[in-house]
């Protein structure tokens, strides 16, 4: 095998793998990346065996095809630190060390048999349908800070996808929620499409997110039985899914959440932060104490000492509420529009945030007790 190949082309595809690859696996080949080249074309694999990863880098100088297998950390870290956009030169040896040459660097790295590498040829031709990479991107944001961390709730630990119909439009919906907070997120789909309900698992969540953050096109969705595939121009993602049942998060959508408070969103953001830096422990709740047209947030941490902001605001009701504050941040990070809505009960009861720049996303919080 040999090759030469641009230094960019590689380390942006040898970066996609790290977040693939286990840090401390078992099997020593789990460690590695595939690295394919043939018909001009480099093919690089990386999984974890719930994630598959393949990416192609296309007109590359392939003189000599072959494939083989190298540590993944290794050699994106050196890539990474050789000269922006030179080309490097990598060569299979016969002592099955991949040869690799870049200007005045020569490296010889350690190589496992490809045949060492495992592969799965899945049949994912029947429910597929077609998104744009930036709706998708889209639901993902506005969902992932939501999931759970809880390893005993499996079934919480992803974002829960599915087609819904509201008066005969079709939405791909997603949803996520910890049992403390959850973000639902929709856009619509040009025509009803087959496909079964899903719970994304979270590192497939954070891969997808940065393959599509630098990617603007379509994005072929096929699901089959226990697996989703993800293909982008030169990416393929092929994931396991959760298995288990999401539960009914309609019925926790609050319906009579009458009492609402409108204010400039980079305001109330800003705000919030400012406040909840004098608490070091985020269990501190920040309470609001609204009365009309203003908001009081304070902050008390018996350690470190307290804070407090007042900001105007449209609101009619009086009434004292506390929050964690970070739940409050990561779902206004999120928002488009200019300003937050935020519908309220009693002081007990969650609150409904909506985004008047976004009316396909609505979050739930729940108070803090105290």
């Amino acid at each position: 095998m040999k090759f030469n190949v641009n230094q960019q082309d590689l380390q942006q595809a040898l970066n996609y793998c790290q977040g693939v690859i286990e840090k401390r696996s078992t099997l020593p080949i789990l460690s590695n990346i595939l690295i394919d080249a043939n018909n001009s074309n480099l093919i690089i694999t990386a999984t974890d065996l719930d994630l598959i990863f393949i990416h192609k880098i296309s007109n590359v100088e392939v003189i000599e095809e072959g494939k083989t297998t190298t540590v993944s950390s290794t050699i994106y870290d050196i890539v990474r630190k050789l000269s922006h956009g030179k080309k490097i030169n990598l060569t299979l040896n016969d002592t099955s060390k991949l040869h690799l040459e870049s200007d005045k660097s020569i490296f010889n790295l350690n190589c496992i048999s490809p045949s060492e590498f495992p592969l799965t040829d899945e049949n994912f031709s029947e429910n597929e349908f077609v998104i744009k990479s930036k709706q998708l991107l889209k639901l993902l944001n506005k969902c992932k800070f939501s999931v759970s961390n809880d390893e005993t709730r499996h079934y919480l630990s992803g974002i829960y996808f599915h087609q819904t119909e509201v008066e005969d439009k079709n939405f791909l919906t997603a949803a996520a929620t910890d049992s403390h907070r959850m973000s639902i997120s929709k856009i619509r789909l040009v025509e009803k499409i087959d496909f079964d309900p899903i719970i994304l698992p979270k590192k497939t969540i954070f891969q997808l997110c940065s393959l599509l953050d630098s990617y603007d096109g379509d994005v072929k969705v096929s699901n089959a039985k226990s697996k989703i595939k993800f293909e982008l121009n030169n990416s393929i993602l092929i994931s396991k899914l959760i298995d288990g049942k999401f539960p009914n998060y309609i019925q926790v959508i609050p319906k009579n959440n009458q009492k609402k408070l409108e204010i400039g969103l980079k305001l109330f953001l800003n705000s919030v932060d400012r406040v909840a830096s004098v608490s070091l422990d985020k269990k501190d709740g920040v309470k609001f104490s609204l009365s009309k047209d203003t908001l009081n947030l304070s902050v008390n941490n018996a350690n470190s000492g307290d804070g407090k902001e007042t900001l105007s605001a449209k609101f009619d009701h009086d009434l004292e509420i506390s929050f964690n504050s970070r739940y409050l941040i990561d779902v206004a990070s999120q928002l488009d529009g200019e300003k937050i809505e935020i519908f309220f009960n009693d002081t007990g009861s969650p609150a409904l945030i909506k985004d008047p720049g976004d009316f396909d996303s609505i979050y739930v919080v729940m108070p803090m007790k105290g």
